[in-house]
């Protein structure tokens, strides 16, 4: 059963796990306050549905088993369950049970996540991404040196650069995933390599697993590859291996993108035993992975010998990995690459036909160089991004007390947790404030997510400060009610 198409043309599959009362029960938490207790049990769940916990078209637990888990009486939950109804934020099906939905989102203009086209007199929070790094100007210069060898040559290179070829499976064995240069295939960036691995190993109407929240242009390669897309909710710190298990045996996707390393938006890092965990599970319901790791070189809490292997070492047959420099050295640079298990390779060649026939030769020789260096540049580069995103939490926790984050290890941005659903009103009142924000709702496939915001630290630490000057005073112009939360320790 198939629903209606809602976000970025993303066709959404019923069929995801379903949620048990005792899971409702312990992601509600204390929901004690005033009002007649079916109405606070409603918005606790609303809440809940809303921040993407319980992820749209999910089976929600009977009456009677959340009745029994929460010890309360069958009408509340009648009443609660009415309410939702009401609200557009479940449907029940005959036979079937009760069904999470999202109501209809308003008309809340607001920018997406294309680079640039943000105007000079806002601060622009809406990429996340750096300068380029101290070492790139000299790459570049030397790299300039050694094009005359190439420009004897035709200059196609489908697969890439041999000897950029031999730096990056190097890497992955040092990592602890053996890797043969004839393995890997260089692409014009991250987001062009998840692309046509979609092309590669999927077809139209099949099912491919996001996780909620996910960065927004992948949810939109994917809408753009004419799949089938089913969710599993990422909390801000971390991911419910369970839950990826169950919706993986239930929905038997075709493929699941994941980001393991410094996920983006939220900044977790997945744990080496969740990673064995999820690597049987896909085995046994033969799910691709196709893993992000254009965050994973930007550790700041961790260091580089405790970082836990690629998701690809617990699967090397089921997992395709998709590296770039765009995030580390220089987005600019357009170099990213695909380390696919060797069956896969000649199919990824063939899919690229359509595309392109290679890489820009220069930038390959840039980013060699680069990478031959990567110890002496990327410390540099993690000693300014720590710096600026301490700087940042100080700024937001002086200035917004009242949101929740989890600090993250690496990565480049807050995964900001509001006491309020006003994500998209935050960015409108932002934006009057001279700040550019991308709401929560565009970092899921369905929308919702309207109590968070991400905030990268990519700028210096003085426009950071500024910025957060001017998304306080656009926040104290909310002017709804406090909603609901269950009561829970701050997050820092």
């Amino acid at each position: 059963m198939v629903c209606n198409s809602i976000a970025n043309a993303v066709i959404v599959v019923c069929m995801v796990a379903h949620v048990t009362a005792a899971r409702v029960a312990g992601l509600l938490g204390s929901w004690s306050g005033s009002g007649p207790a079916y109405s606070r049990l409603a918005e606790g769940i609303r809440l809940l549905i809303s921040d993407g916990r319980i992820p749209p078209e999910a089976r929600l637990p009977s009456e009677r088993e959340l009745t029994a888990a929460l010890g309360v009486s069958r009408t509340t939950v009648t009443g609660a369950y009415t309410t939702l109804r009401n609200r557009g934020f479940l449907a029940s099906r005959r036979g079937a049970g009760s069904f999470v939905t999202l109501p209809a989102a308003g008309g809340h203009g607001h920018r997406g996540l294309t680079p640039g086209g943000v105007p000079d007199h806002l601060i622009d929070l809406t990429c996340a991404a750096m300068p380029a790094a101290s070492g790139v100007a000299a790459a570049y210069e030397a790299a300039v040196e050694e094009m005359p060898a190439l420009l004897a040559t035709i200059g196609y290179e489908p697969l890439g650069l041999e000897s950029l070829r031999e730096i990056i499976a190097e890497r992955y064995g040092r990592r602890g995933l053996p890797t043969s240069p004839d393995q890997v295939l260089v692409v014009a960036g991250g987001l062009a390599g998840v692309a046509l691995v979609l092309r590669a190993v999927v077809e139209t109407g099949d099912r491919v697993m996001l996780e909620s929240p996910t960065y927004a242009n992948i949810s939109s390669a994917v809408s753009r590859s004419g799949v089938r897309a089913v969710s599993a909710p990422v909390a801000p710190d971390g991911w419910d291996i369970e839950v990826f298990e169950s919706t993986l045996r239930q929905a038997a996707p075709r493929a699941a993108v994941v980001i393991p390393d410094f996920h983006n938006p939220t900044g977790a890092l997945m744990a080496a035993e969740d990673r064995q965990a999820l690597g049987r599970a896909l085995a046994r319901t033969h799910t691709m992975a196709i893993v992000d790791e254009t965050l994973v070189d930007i550790f700041l809490d961790v260091e580089d010998r405790d970082m836990p292997p690629p998701l690809a070492a617990f699967h090397p047959s089921g997992v395709v990995c998709v590296g770039s420099t765009s995030k580390s050295f220089w987005g600019g640079l357009r170099i990213g690459w695909i380390r696919a298990p060797e069956p896969l390779v000649s199919a990824l060649l063939s899919a690229r036909t359509g595309l392109d026939l290679g890489a820009a030769a220069l930038e390959q020789l840039v980013a060699e160089r680069l990478l031959r260096d990567a110890s002496r540049v990327l410390g540099l580069q993690r000693e300014l991004v720590r710096a600026r995103r301490d700087a940042l939490m100080s700024a937001v926790r002086a200035r917004l007390p009242e949101w929740r984050f989890v600090r993250p290890a690496g990565g480049l941005a807050l995964w900001c947790e509001l006491p309020k659903p006003l994500s998209n009103g935050l960015v409108a009142a932002a934006e009057r404030h001279g700040v550019a924000l991308v709401p929560g709702s565009r970092f899921s496939a369905y929308g919702g997510l309207e109590r968070f915001v991400r905030l990268p630290y990519t700028l210096s630490e003085e426009r950071l400060d500024q910025a957060v000057s001017g998304i306080s005073q656009a926040w104290s112009e909310a002017d709804v009610p406090a909603a609901y939360r269950p009561d829970r320790p701050l997050i820092a």
